[in-house]
């Protein structure tokens, strides 16, 4: 998996002044736990841009005061009108260490049952996995060429060796449902042909009718 470093520096004061100060200056305070000892530190702001407002995941390398530390981000707590990040937590892991992480989901190939009219429907964008940081992949992929009409796709079907899923074996990632637009279609047979075939009792309703 991808990381991202972000520079920093340590908080010698924890108290809402000294906060308040920070987030003024454009600074975001910050806690890493994981450690000997919960460690508080500011950086700026800009520097999570890369980390929070995108669809990818990463782990984060924060680096302060000489010292390189490997972590992923834990919670952020966001001001409810302004949207500004207001404080974030990350947790510090060791390189054999495993860790836990919603992993993005992305779909290969086209369904059968898309073909034939139906509409390929997600249940999960993310999957929520654990492994170690260097065995978690930047996203999981997810064939779904063979889904019919009615078909679903488990979490089963993206089982791997570098990561554990850490959800039950019938959770559903995606499934193919009828499409209301949809007129013919067939996922048992994709060659059959609907029949011209007139039947003998709609055949006598005719020649009455004549």
């Amino acid at each position: 998996m991808k990381s991202i470093t972000i520079n920093g520096s340590k908080r010698e004061s924890v108290g809402k002044k000294a906060t308040k100060a920070l987030r003024n200056a454009g600074q975001v305070p910050c806690v890493l736990y994981g450690g000997e000892q919960a460690i508080h530190f500011s950086a700026p702001s800009v520097s999570f841009n890369s980390l929070i407002y995108t669809p990818d995941v990463h782990t984060v390398v924060l680096e302060f005061d000489g010292a390189k530390h490997n972590a992923v981000l834990q919670d952020i707590q966001f001001h409810p009108v302004t949207d500004e990040i207001l404080h974030m937590d990350f947790y510090e892991f060791s390189d054999d260490q495993e860790i836990s992480m919603e992993i993005p989901v992305h779909t290969e190939g086209v369904a059968k049952g898309v073909k034939n009219g139906g509409v390929l429907r997600y249940n999960l964008r993310r999957l929520k996995v654990r492994g170690l940081a260097a065995n978690l992949p930047d996203y999981i992929v997810a064939d779904v060429t063979s889904l019919k009409i009615g078909n679903k796709l488990y979490v089963t079907a993206v089982q791997s060796e570098d990561y554990t899923i850490l959800h039950p074996d019938n959770t559903v990632i995606c499934q193919v449902k009828t499409s209301r637009n949809m007129v013919v279609a067939d996922d048992d047979d994709d060659d059959d042909v609907p029949s011209t075939e007139t039947s003998d009792e709609g055949a006598a309703a005719a020649s009455n009718d004549a």
